[in-house]
Order: structure tokens, then sequence, then C-alpha cells
């Protein structure tokens, strides 16, 4: 009698043992097809087979074989005896079994618990917090995932460790969606925290998406980084951005350096940009842009954007870097030197071909006068000799008188 109840148990152990080994549990991604294999199967006709499927798409079990053709366009068999599912839904997990007898008589099972998943896209973090204030509870943020299958989990980390809620310094608040036709979820959850007085100044947060199916990768969001203010210390909004530039004017010798500064006082202290003749330099944020050995292709006109969480961008008043081309004696009158420069080249040449015209005019005058004076005084010679002329005839009379009168 013993020997009896003792041998029944070994068969419903042997039994459920192996029922275990013959089950095998599969994985597929919606949308993508499966091929189930019939093991024992001829490889080709004529075959002695059966399927039976026990899914959500069935209220019993559906009997499929080769004779039977497909089950429209769920499943259909293929002429190894294998089964094919064009394209998995929800809807297809369950139970698939198969039953074959070789051509010698050898009947072989085969068992698959077939369940189905969709890897969702990476969660992210809406609304996040710009800073916190110690002691009080402050909302970091609500991290989402969507599109996944299984459900899943969403995860907290606070410097890189889970954040474990405990309803006193932090606390999640959790929310399941399921589309109703698609059949997939969305996962929210909001985290709540209230930072101890006196702990990290600048903790930093994230959030990662756990499916539920074993050797399914997490998914993580970037991480962030909040600012702590304790009691008594308030943020220092920002104010107007200010741009200096040394030397002061911005006009320079060729390879001179340039210093631009950006003061931008605020709490947390802003992210600075630069920007050229109106577009972003690509440089990491710094409130000093160094322009050392300046040549020609600095020319142009710099501002400066500071960033701050809580007021947004604000860009500063621009500023001209221009190049003053120097000889041996200084500047030249072709030099880049600014508009006051340029005015003052301008206003000295008017004033050189100024005095050039008075100096040509004055010769002018000069000669003209001498001229006149030549004229005046020919005239007078004449009369001079005239005058001599007529004197010398009546002396010439006088003397022949005199000789032809002698004794």
């Amino acid at each position: 009698m013993a020997a009896g109840a003792a041998a029944g148990a070994w068969v419903l152990v042997l039994s459920l043992w192996g029922a275990v080994v013959g089950s095998q549990n599969i994985t597929a991604r919606i949308g993508k097809p499966l091929v189930l294999n019939c093991k024992g199967a001829p490889k080709k006709p004529p075959q002695q087979l059966e399927w039976k499927l026990n899914t959500g798409r069935t209220e019993a079990w559906k009997v499929l074989s080769p004779q039977g053709g497909p089950w429209d366009s769920v499943a259909r068999i293929l002429p190894n005896g294998s089964l094919l599912l064009p394209t998995v839904g929800i809807q297809d997990e369950g139970t698939f079994r198969c039953r074959a007898t070789s051509r010698n008589g050898k009947e072989t099972k085969s068992n698959y618990q077939v369940r189905v998943y969709q890897i969702p896209g990476k969660p992210e973090i809406v609304d996040p917090a710009s800073e916190l204030t110690a002691g009080v509870p402050n909302k970091v943020g609500t991290c989402v995932s969507e599109g996944s299958y299984p459900a899943g989990t969403l995860s907290w980390h606070l410097e890189g460790k889970p954040l474990i809620p405990d309803g006193k310094g932090a606390s999640v608040k959790e929310e399941t969606r399921r589309h109703p036709e698609t059949g997939l979820f969305t996962l929210q959850s909001e985290l709540m925290v209230t930072p101890a007085r006196g702990g990290a100044p600048r903790p930093t947060f994230s959030c990662s998406f756990s499916p539920s199916l074993p050797r399914r990768r997490a998914l993580h969001t970037a991480p962030f980084q909040l600012t702590v203010w304790g009691e008594g210390r308030e943020p220092v909004p920002l104010k107007e951005v200010q741009l200096m530039v040394e030397p002061e004017g911005g006009a320079v010798a060729p390879g001179s350096t340039v210093t631009l500064t950006c003061e931008a006082p605020a709490q947390p202290p802003p992210q600075i940009h630069w920007i050229k003749d109106g577009t972003p330099l690509p440089l990491p944020p710094s409130p000093v842009l160094l322009l050392p050995d300046v040549g020609p292709q600095d020319q142009g006109t710099y501002s400066c954007v500071a960033t701050h969480p809580s007021h947004g961008p604000q860009e500063s008043r621009a500023v001209s870097i221009s190049i003053i081309e120097t000889g041996e004696e200084g500047p030249t009158a072709g030099s880049v030197g600014g508009s006051g420069l340029g005015t003052l080249a301008l206003a000295l040449g008017i004033l050189g071909g100024l005095g050039t015209a008075a100096l040509l005019i004055g010769a002018i005058m000069w000669r003209r006068r001498q001229q006149r004076g030549k004229e005046r005084k020919v005239p007078e010679h004449q009369e001079e000799e005239e005058e001599r002329a007529e004197l010398n005839q009546s002396e010439e009379p006088e003397a022949a008188e005199s000789s032809a009168g002698g004794p």
C-alpha cells in the first residue's frame, strides 16, 4: 500500500518535471514577426502535427493544422511545421503547444509561454525646479515615460544613487495610464523633497525607467543640478548686464590684446555666452573673452548674453573692436581708427589743401606786382633820355656859330 503510494508520488513528480522541462518562455517585441518551432515534426510534408493556441485572441484553445490552412493574418503553419506570427501584438500573449508525430511513430510535444514587450523612449523630466529651499517641501520635477509594455517602473536617483521615498525628506506621487487603442502605458512620477538645513548646496537628481521583463536595460534621464538656499539667504536677481572692454574704446594696434568682461551679478551666477556681429561664438560659457594678438579678423561688434535659470537670457550693449594702422611717426590718415580719427584726418587734409592754395595765390599776386613796377619805371627813363638828346642838339649849333665868327 505504502509502496503504491510512493510510486504514485514519483509519477506525479516526473509528470510535473516533464511539464516544466518542456515549457519554454519566449519574449517577442510588439510589431515584429515570431516563429515557433514544432519539435519532432518532419521537415517536409506529409506531416502529422497539430498546433493549439490559447491567447488573448481566443476564448478557448484554437487548433491549427497543415491541412486546415492559416488563421486569417494572425498565424499560419510553415512547410517545416513551424508556426509563424507575422506581426506580434499584445493579444498574442499566451500558451502555444505543438504535438508532432515522426514517420516512425514517435510523438513529441512543444510548449511555449509567449510574452510581448515594447521599449519606450527615454524618460524625460517635465517642469524641473530651478532651485530649492532648505527646510520646506519642494517639487523637484515630474518624470514621464511613454509607450511601454508591460508598464515597468520609474525610479529617482540622488547623486547617482537610488532615492528611497520615506514620506519625510522625500515623497513620490505616481500615476499610470494605458492607451485605450494601443494598450501601451504612460508612467508619471512626481518627486517632492525637503532639503536638510546645512545639507548639500547643489544636489544632482535623475530618473530612470526599468522594464518589467528580465535582461532589459534601464533607461535614464540626463542628470540635472539644483541650488539649495537656506533661511535668511535669498537669491540675488539678475541686474543689467554690463560689458567692459580693455583698452577703453576698443581701438587698438595690430598684435595687441583686447579683454572683454561681462558683468552680470546674480545668485546663482548666470552662464555667459558671447556674440560677434549677431552670431553666437562656439565657445564654452565664460564671463571673460580674451582676444590675443588682434588682427583684422577680430574686428567687429561684440556683446554678451547672461542666462539665469530664474530670469532667462539678457543681452548687454554692443561694443566695437577696430584696428589702428600705425607708422613710424604715429597714425596715418588712412588708418582704421574709428569715426573720431577719420574726421580728424579729413579735417587736417582740408586745412592742408587750403594752406597750399593760399601760398599759390600769394606767389601769383607778388609776381604781378613786380611786373607792374617794371612797367612804371620804363617811361621815366625814356623821358630823361629825350631831355638829354634835346640839350645835346641845342649845344651843337652854338658851337658852330662860335667857330664861324672867329678871327
